[in-house]
């Protein structure tokens, strides 16, 4: 039915883009898309006897808004990117399995996030900004480090963990005692040269930037 919605636009000479109920009509300002908008929303309740969801629709600029699961960005040649709701949603599910993660294995919980990761990635493999894939493989690995010094409990094991990886006797001794939380352990320099980017790689971590970087 939606089919005479697109000839409609068509014929008006409108840049638009459906899917299924979901469509972004692009005009050159506001004024012309608060007009576009109220002759669309007559023209479906008149002709095709349909109804808007007023809640659902808006007038904005395309990097305020998300058209499945993606946004744009604000450059005079826009590129795609995900919505930042949708990376908010992919957070949340990572952060379940990492809580979960407290008790397993570092192989386990990488087996459980792999799938997430790729099919994320391939979903938003159109995106043509690799900074929000980059950030996201870092807080990824961060939160995996922040299980390890959980895992560890205490500063004697910690240090016997932290000399077993590579680092110094003293550089061990003063990270494993320095009394900070989990969370900081995680992002500070000891804990990334135990626990490098190539340790992840090495246990079949995805890195989405990679992903990214195979489609370009």
């Amino acid at each position: 039915m939606l089919d005479d919605l697109d000839k409609e636009l068509e014929t008006r000479g409108h840049a638009f883009c459906r899917y299924a109920d979901d469509c972004n009509i692009y005009v050159g300002s506001e004024k012309a898309g608060v007009q576009v908008m109220a002759s669309i929303t007559r023209f479906l309740a008149e002709k095709l006897k349909l109804r808007v969801n007023v809640e659902k629709s808006a007038v904005d600029r395309p990097w305020n808004l998300k058209y499945l699961g993606y946004s744009m960005t604000r450059e005079q040649k826009p590129r795609l990117k995900p919505a930042d709701t949708s990376v908010e949603r992919l957070k949340t599910t990572l952060k379940e399995v990492f809580r979960m993660g407290r008790g397993r294995s570092l192989a386990r919980t990488i087996a459980t996030i792999s799938p997430i990761l790729r099919g994320w990635g391939q979903y938003y493999k159109l995106s043509g900004v690799k900074t929000i894939f980059k950030e996201l493989d870092s807080w990824i690995r961060r939160k995996l480090r922040c299980l390890f010094w959980i895992h560890w409990k205490r500063p004697r094991r910690r240090y016997l963990a932290l000399m077993k990886l590579g680092l110094e006797q003293e550089t061990a001794r003063c990270s494993a005692g320095n009394g900070r939380g989990s969370w900081w352990n995680a992002g500070a320099k000891h804990m990334k040269r135990a626990l490098p980017n190539s340790y992840f790689d090495s246990h079949g971590l995805v890195s989405l930037l990679k992903m990214m970087q195979a489609v370009c």
